[in-house]
């Protein structure tokens, strides 16, 4: 079973948790169990393709995953993963 860091953004989302777990063999299969278990959470970590949204990063063990194998990523039960959306925003430079 993996480890998932869930960031304060998404903490409604899972009950207010800032870890929980989710069984896979893969990280598209832990994510996936995380939505099934946490519904809300998947519009926000999957786009409508099916694909991880491109506004959120997910680390397995400090990698991004997207530099590994993406979803298809192999997950041990020793492993962690981080989900990060990424910010934007800041102030108008504009006068």
């Amino acid at each position: 079973m993996a480890i998932i860091r869930i960031p304060p953004v998404l903490r409604p989302s899972v009950g207010g948790e800032r870890e929980v777990t989710a069984e896979g063999a893969t990280v598209g299969e832990v994510l996936n169990n995380l939505v099934g278990a946490h519904p809300a959470t998947r519009d926000q970590l999957f786009g409508e393709d099916g694909g991880l949204n491109r506004y959120v990063n997910v680390y397995l063990n400090d990698e991004d995953v997207r530099v590994l194998d993406g979803l298809d990523t192999v997950v041990s039960g020793a492993d962690g993963l981080v989900i990060l959306p990424a910010m934007a925003g800041g102030a108008s430079l504009s006068r």
